[in-house]
């Protein structure tokens, strides 16, 4: 059992059908072309001595001959997230090493050289690949070799490298799909990150299936609207945040004129009941379907498939309704409990932690072992509730249950009251410390355009929960944004949001300086890479950089994008307002940015006794490091 034997089959069932198209630059690859270039790049692979074969890069026809020649190969296939910093990046290839490592061409010229790394651009590694080789090796058929290492986001600590062996990969593909069950005619269209693991699993389910898959490398609503549409997309698989900017990017429109388009999965967050309903809307004609599940559990693990959507779409009664907005029953062969803190399972309609039992459930991390337990039973550390029927509801993570005087909340809960306002968009609730109650409920609304973001509608909104339920889960505090955090697979950021509601004290935009840049990148590239800091929070909406906080020798800076004719605004004017920042040593600290490129002057000695060193950052502003010196008598 191997990933391998999924694409030999489907070479030797429809070898001569498109397997996948990057409409980057055209290029296309057939089935069988794909099975000879994993062969050849099997043998490479195997001849460079590597432990692991790692793909920093987005989307393109690398992307599948790189996962199937490691297991042809029977190298771990590692897929690393290219929208880390640099240092990131370093930290997780050095976890790999030896590595055999597909990059992009501009990557390659800092990557190439490196001790540990044996480095290839996407088009040598193509070219080679696709030159044909010794495809004939005999590969390991063992169901316990690991077939994928994929690394958690590390958005609370150090990134887990989840381990995926074969016979979890190849158990989800062969309960949840055909063989050969796509016509020819039919396409996928990918555009979720390969460093996902939706990604991972849309290569190998399209793969087993006989479909065509259309590589998106960088989403858009617009892109992928117009790719949809070019290519003639019969399936596609988006988060529900890629789902809510199709919507609006549609907006106007009576549908969405895609009677190609059969199926639409989506899956990775929390969908807004208002989105899924217009959604459904503009697409009279496809099949929806809600897909959940974890790097962990090798991809879905429960669904909500069309027929439970249109029923729920057309049912009168409000719990009918709410339907739409679960992630439906498990897939053949998944168990399903809920459990409460002390591990005990909880009965229908009671909240708790989610755990998952079966073939394909992993739960498996390197160099921490198995967190299965002697029955099975993975804690996917997602909370939820099951109804009388069985469907599954999602409350977020365990971990964000807010406790206000003993009482345990679910901030799903009071969410989804929120949204079904007809003023708000979206909401995001967290728990924020306080004195009476040890957390009180805070919460932070995005309202629909055109309404006005105001106090009067802070009050009727929490009268609107205190209407719906008990009053105190009623927001003691309410902001508004133009937008939630969410990362770039769906994923609300609820750390984000809670430093936000902080009290000023803590609050991370008064606890350091937040400076207001024209060209943020510029302005990383020169701290981290200049002066030494450290990339510690980022948010990146529409796969732009928003906003980061960076953190070095005592010093922490806040940088915020901002456009130019704001920037006199925004800075009041001292656009050359002076940061001063304790360190221990001005002087090491000097060489080591010296050391770094920087062009700066040696430290000074000021008149109130402390050694200082300052540095013009790329805006003109002044940074200030300083120490006490000891006055001479």
């Amino acid at each position: 059992m191997n990933t391998m034997m999924l694409l030999e089959m489907a070479a030797g069932g429809f070898g001569h059908r498109v397997a996948f198209t990057d409409p980057a630059d055209g290029s296309s690859i057939t089935y069988q072309e794909l099975y000879d270039a994993a062969g050849a790049a099997a043998h490479e692979i195997r001849a460079s001595g590597a432990s692991r074969v790692a793909m920093l890069d987005v989307s393109n026809l690398a992307v599948p001959v790189a996962l199937f020649a490691s297991g042809w190969a029977g190298v771990p296939y590692v897929p690393i997230n290219y929208r880390l910093t640099a240092e990131e990046i370093d930290a997780l290839l050095g976890r790999v090493q030896p590595a055999y490592l597909i990059t992009d061409d501009e990557r390659l010229t800092s990557l190439a050289g490196r001790a540990g790394l044996e480095a290839r651009s996407r088009s040598s590694f193509l070219a080679m690949a696709r030159s044909g080789g010794d495809s004939h090796e005999q590969r390991s058929m063992d169901p316990d070799d690991v077939g994928v290492l994929l690394f958690t986001s590390g958005t609370t600590g150090v990134p887990k490298a989840a381990v995926l062996r074969h016979k979890h990969l190849v158990s989800y593909i062969l309960s949840s799909v055909e063989f050969m069950s796509a016509d020819e005619h039919e396409a996928a269209l990918v555009c979720v990150p390969p460093y996902h693991v939706a990604g991972i699993a849309s290569t190998l389910s399209s793969v087993y299936s006989g479909r065509r898959v259309v590589q998106l490398a960088n989403f858009s609503a617009d892109a992928w609207i117009e790719t949809a549409r070019r290519e003639h997309i019969s399936t596609a698989f988006v988060v529900p945040t890629m789902l809510s900017r199709i919507v609006a990017a549609l907006e106007g429109e009576r549908t969405a004129g895609m009677a190609h388009l059969q199926s639409l999965s989506y899956g990775g967050g929390k969908m807004p009941l208002a989105v899924i309903e217009k959604a459904m809307a503009l697409f009279p004609e496809t099949d929806f379907t809600n897909a959940y599940g974890l790097t962990e559990t090798s991809s879905t693990i429960t669904v909500l498939g069309p027929d439970a959507h249109r029923a729920a779409a057309a049912a009168e009664d409000d719990a009918g309704r709410r339907r739409l907005v679960s992630v439906g029953i498990p897939l053949p062969g998944i168990e399903i409990e809920i459990r409460d803190d002390e591990g005990g399972v909880l009965p229908t309609g009671e909240r708790g932690e989610i755990y998952v039992r079966g073939e394909q459930v992993s739960g498996e991390y390197e160099d921490r072992g198995s967190t299965v337990d002697a029955n099975g039973w993975f804690p996917t550390r997602d909370a939820g509730f099951k109804d009388d029927d069985g469907y599954l509801f999602l409350d977020g993570r365990a971990d964000d249950v807010i406790v206000r005087g003993g009482e345990n909340m679910s901030p799903g809960e009071i969410e989804d009251v929120l949204v079904a306002h007809e003023a708000v968009a979206d909401a995001a609730v967290v728990g924020v410390p306080s004195e009476e109650w040890g957390e009180a409920v805070a919460g932070v609304v995005v309202a629909k355009s055109g309404v006005a973001a105001n106090a009067a509608l802070v009050a009727e909104l929490q009268g609107w929960v205190k209407s719906h339920m008990r009053s105190s889960r009623v927001p003691e505090r309410l902001e508004f944004s133009d937008e939630l955090p969410y990362n770039e697979t769906g994923k609300l950021l609820r750390r984000v949001v809670k430093a936000r509601l902080l009290e000023p004290e803590t609050n991370v935009r008064a606890s350091y300086p937040l400076l207001y840049v024209e060209d943020i990148e510029r302005s990383l590239a020169f701290y981290c890479d200049q002066l030494g800091f450290t990339l510690t929070e980022r948010w990146d909406p529409n796969g732009r950089l928003a906003w980061c906080s960076l953190t070095m020798e005592g010093a922490q800076i806040m940088l915020q994008s901002a456009e130019p004719e704001d920037l006199t605004g925004l800075n009041k004017g001292n656009s050359d307002v002076a940061l001063f920042f304790l360190c221990a040593d001005v002087d090491s600290l000097y060489e080591k940015f010296r050391n770094r490129g920087a062009d700066i002057a040696a430290p000074t000695e000021a008149f109130y006794g402390m050694r200082q060193l300052t540095v013009d950052d790329p805006d003109g502003r002044r940074i200030c490091f300083e120490h006490p010196i000891a006055r001479k008598k």
